[in-house]
């Protein structure tokens, strides 16, 4: 399965010089957050493979406008031709707006999911907005990672784990693809594409 990654910039390739058959051989498009709603309502147009979102901590106007033709998969697990998928967008709170919460707030949110994951038998995919704590994160409160998201990677050891939130234009260290036991950890600023077997 080839899988498009999407977070936080909207591609020019994808969007503005978008040619017929760009997205031929996508299977799957998963979107980290942080993009205009137009865009991910555009891609769900171009191609019939599923466009799947979490939401990132700009994305508040999805409230009134989500994206037409793509699937939130918060606080879900999702199962795509047998791939499971489990999402958890927002970032650290660093300002009373949605979709930030407390290290403590996202612990919740993955309490209510215990169900639902013994269930699926865990998850091949993390798909998150923010990065996990210590892991290619920003030493900035807003782009702090969840410790929690490392504690997810001991606990299921899922294939990807796939994040945006942390830019290539932030001046530091930028890091596209990374490891962690054996996740394999993708930032998906922009767009990036895996193969999946």
């Amino acid at each position: 399965m080839r899988i498009l990654l999407l977070a936080d910039v909207e591609s020019k390739a994808l969007w503005d010089f978008y040619h017929k058959g760009d997205l031929d051989g996508i299977d799957l498009i998963l979107s980290c957050g942080d993009l205009n709603a137009e865009y991910l309502s555009f891609l769900a147009t171009m191609t019939s493979v599923p466009v799947l979102y979490v939401h990132g901590n700009h994305d508040s106007r999805y409230r009134t406008r989500p994206p037409e033709g793509c699937v939130c998969i918060e606080d879900s697990v999702y199962i795509c031709q047998g791939l499971r998928i489990l999402g958890l967008g927002g970032s650290m709170r660093y300002k009373n707006d949605d979709w930030q919460y407390t290290e403590e707030q996202m612990r919740q949110r993955i309490r209510k999911l215990q169900f639902a994951l013994w269930r699926s038998k865990g998850f091949d995919i993390l798909l998150t907005h923010a990065p996990a704590k210590g892991l290619n994160d920003g030493e900035d409160l807003p782009h702090h990672g969840f410790a929690v998201f490392n504690e997810l990677m001991d606990k299921y050891h899922p294939r990807y784990f796939i994040h945006g939130h942390v830019h290539m234009n932030y001046g530091r260290n930028y890091v596209r693809v990374d490891q962690y036991g054996e996740t394999t950890v993708i930032n998906a600023y922009e767009r990036y594409v895996i193969d999946v077997s």
